[in-house]
């Protein structure tokens, strides 16, 4: 299996998209479904959460992937808070007692959830290394 592109050796562009205007866009989404249904909202949260995950595999380690999803979750989450401030609709999903808290919330969710997968990748990528090594000679005596 081809190890995936490291997201520190993808251009400037394709980090901005990965680690910005798609987290942007998809909290904007939410934005507007959250007050709409909130059933499609948190399909959309749930699809978030797995891609938060899977963003961590584009990384050498948990550490890695756990600082980029803390600056994608809080993206998503301010990016929710404008979205449904625009639309200008009620919340069918409860936004907290002081919703710009909202956006630490996500970015920590995102944090956790990047930082395990990019740990999930390190010990598939030791797995790997392990099966591919030749075993410890022992010398008979």
């Amino acid at each position: 299996m081809p190890e995936p592109v490291l997201f520190r050796d993808r251009s400037r562009p394709v980090q901005i998209l990965l680690g910005g205007i798609i987290p942007a866009a998809t909290g904007a989404g939410a934005g507007i479904l959250i007050g709409v249904s909130s059933t499609w909202y948190w399909v959309l949260a749930i699809l978030a959460a797995a891609g938060s995950v899977l963003s961590g595999f584009e990384h050498q380690d948990g550490w890695g992937g756990a600082d980029r999803g803390l600056a994608a979750g809080a993206i998503y989450g301010i990016a929710l808070l404008v979205a449904h401030a625009i639309a200008g609709t009620h919340a069918k999903v409860s936004l907290g007692s002081f919703p710009p808290l909202l956006a630490v919330v996500t970015a920590i969710a995102g944090m956790f959830l990047a930082g395990f997968g990019g740990r999930l990748a390190r010990a598939q990528r030791e797995r790997a290394a392990a099966r591919n090594e030749p075993p410890p000679t022992t010398v008979a005596g």
